[in-house]
């Protein structure tokens, strides 16, 4: 089957493109680590996550798999989607209701636990965006046939 991704044969787009592309990276993880208290979030920061690395799948074309091979974005999104889970029902576990972060636990601060619960959840919610918009792309580009 043909593949839809192009690779193209400019140095510069190359090297452009790898430099550029850590850097989206990093501020993509900033994005979603300080979306619980600043504008951005897990949302947004996965979308930015997903959008470096397909800018290298359309850049580098095959060559871009060794580094992010094309079962690791449905790994990403799966373990995310779990953890969020997870971490949903720890509340319901301690009495609260789902992704109630500041429940009464014995012996912690509500303030601490609403603080790390929402900034947990919006770690696993950028790599879930992250893993599921890399898997979309693979699938279309591959024909859902892997």
């Amino acid at each position: 089957m043909k593949s839809l991704t192009s690779h193209y044969d400019s140095l510069f787009l190359h090297v452009v493109t790898k430099a550029i592309v850590p850097l989206i990276q990093i501020f993509a993880l900033y994005v979603i680590t300080h979306g619980h208290y600043s504008p951005g979030g897990g949302f947004q920061g996965g979308v930015m996550m997903a959008a470096s690395i397909l800018l290298l799948r359309i850049t580098l074309g095959e060559a871009s798999y060794r580094r992010f091979p094309r079962e690791a974005g449905l790994a990403i999104a799966g373990v995310a989607t779990l953890l969020f889970c997870l971490l949903g029902f720890a509340s319901v576990v301690f009495g609260g209701n789902f992704l109630e972060y500041g429940m009464a636990v014995p012996g912690a601060d509500p303030v601490r636990l609403r603080y790390w619960g929402i900034f947990w959840a919006e770690v696993f919610i950028g790599f879930l965006v992250w893993g599921a918009l890399v898997a979309i792309y693979d699938a279309l580009v591959t024909g859902g046939v892997e």
